[in-house]
């Protein structure tokens, strides 16, 4: 099947062109840089022979339907999952208004399949409750971040109504192999082990192995009925629980102690005041500090039943993810 990834040299589309390629499958791929996405890619160990690079971004309408020429499976994994920019309004600019150039252009070139990323932010919880994907949070999210994917979800929604083959993935906290200039929980954890975290926050997040992220995706693509949604997440961690977690595996760690909820809600407001006068992210971003004490717990149990997906054990992906960092020079 003709297929094209947006978004490869991120941490999810990156994994799911490794795996393509280790089934024998020659991806396109859309990418802003050839140059620097080649030099990211091959640094992962992948052999790109055999799949065209286009030229390109989200927010180009001309340069998605150049790409999807042809094509008839589309994984749109690319998007900010960042949460602070000096302009906000740019979340919207590619979350909201990128998904929307990819949802035209794959009506215009006739894409058969888009399986699209979006995130567990868009389910309605409660703090601390345990959900699945039976409903969405009818109100807007608290970040620029999560109501961007928001915005774009009901985009899809909208194209899935008119026609479109639409599959969504809702992704947890990714940890793992990947590109080392994507963000997420590698980031956390190798400053843990390297005793750059004085203190620990608050709260935590629900995780999930990069490698079985991917694996999500492909499998969303091939099993799943026009209009799914799968949450691909393994389980919830507080982040001193994922400190001791770690420290399993690295017994001479010395877990930091809490910080007080109080402290760091002041300490984000702060930042985000310097934030504001430097245009350079501050230390602890507010839509990072309402993430961690959501503290909501998702289940995969419908990707588990449906797909057929199981995830890596969380001390087996810990182990992975932290050769991988010390392979590459993160970690003493």
């Amino acid at each position: 099947m003709k297929t094209l990834i947006l978004g490869s040299t991120g941490m999810i589309g990156a994994n799911i062109l490794k795996q393509l390629l280790e089934t024998g499958q020659k991806p396109d791929l859309l990418v802003r840089n050839e140059q620097k996405a080649r030099k990211v890619l091959t640094e992962m160990g992948l052999d790109l022979t055999g799949c065209a690079l286009h030229t390109g971004d989200v927010t180009d309408p001309a340069s998605l339907k150049k790409a999807m020429q042809g094509m008839e499976l589309v994984y749109h994994a690319a998007g900010l999952p960042e949460q602070w920019f000096a302009d906000p309004d740019i979340f919207d600019r590619v979350n909201h208004q990128g998904t929307r150039n990819v949802l035209e252009a794959a009506r215009q070139t006739s894409v058969r399949r888009l399986v699209y990323t979006s995130t567990i932010d868009v389910f309605k919880a409660n703090a601390g409750e345990e959900y699945t994907e039976a409903v969405l949070d009818p109100k807007p999210r608290g970040t620029h971040y999560e109501r961007s994917k928001q915005k774009a979800d009901e985009a899809a929604v909208e194209a899935l109504n008119n026609g479109l083959d639409i599959v969504f993935t809702h992704p947890s906290g990714l940890y793992g192999p990947g590109p080392l200039t994507s963000p997420g929980s590698n980031d956390f954890i190798a400053d843990l082990i390297n005793g750059k975290v004085p203190m620990l926050l608050p709260g935590g997040f629900p995780i999930v192995f990069s490698e079985d992220c991917a694996r999500g995706h492909i499998l969303a693509a091939e099993k799943a009925a026009s209009g799914a949604r799968f949450i691909l997440s393994d389980r919830y961690f507080s982040l001193k629980d994922l400190a001791e977690a770690v420290k399993t595996l690295r017994p001479e760690l010395k877990v930091p102690g809490i910080m007080p909820v109080w402290f760091a809600r002041l300490f984000s407001a702060a930042g985000e005041v310097k934030a504001r006068l430097t245009k350079r992210s501050p230390m602890l971003p507010a839509g990072q500090l309402y993430f961690l004490l959501w503290q909501a717990i998702p289940l995969a149990e419908r990707a588990n039943t449906q797909l057929g997906w199981q995830v890596t054990p969380t001390e087996e992906g810990l182990e992975k993810t932290i050769a991988f960092l010390r392979m590459n020079g993160k970690i003493r």
